[in-house]
């Protein structure tokens, strides 16, 4: 069933890399423990070009993003893989490890999509915007990497206009 604004966020634990660089298991909860809204956003692979671009721009306004929101990137990616994205790119927020895809399904992620015409089955490039309680406020799907950062600024804004 698919996620829709107004529903709760499934709960998580994956294996994943802080800000820092830290190896650790990083659950919902602990995102949301800092009293701001979330960032989840789900990507294909490190180090390709859409992913690069979209985690750069992630990256390149952290310094807005940061005082209203926590961002965490999810990809089916290894550990290792990530921690060599991280590193290459300098990130500084949290990538999380979803090899089995569990989370990518829970939140619509994952699935049928059609590619140069073809349909495959593979990550669905999708970002939410999860309040502090726990509810998804916003939810974009097959997002275009280029410029979607500047979208999520903006809803942002609106949300914390209060």
């Amino acid at each position: 069933m698919p996620l829709n604004e107004g529903d709760k966020a499934p709960e998580f634990c994956l294996e994943g890399l802080t800000p820092e660089g830290e190896e650790k298991n990083i659950c919902l909860k602990d995102l949301l423990s800092e009293g701001k809204y979330l960032i989840l956003y789900f990507y294909p692979k490190d180090n390709t070009p859409g992913c690069t671009t979209e985690a750069c721009d992630f990256r390149d306004n952290l310094n807005v993003l940061s005082a209203k929101a926590v961002v965490a990137g999810v990809s089916p990616d290894s550990i290792n893989s990530h921690r060599k994205f991280k590193e290459k790119y300098n990130l500084n927020f949290y990538l999380l490890s979803d090899p089995d895809k569990k989370v990518l399904e829970a939140y619509d992620a994952y699935g049928e999509k059609k590619m140069y015409g073809k349909v495959t089955k593979g990550v669905i490039r999708s970002t939410y915007i999860i309040s502090p309680d726990g509810t998804i406020v916003k939810k974009w799907k097959n997002v275009k990497a280029k410029g979607h950062v500047a979208k999520v600024v903006e809803e942002l804004e609106k949300l914390t206009q209060s």
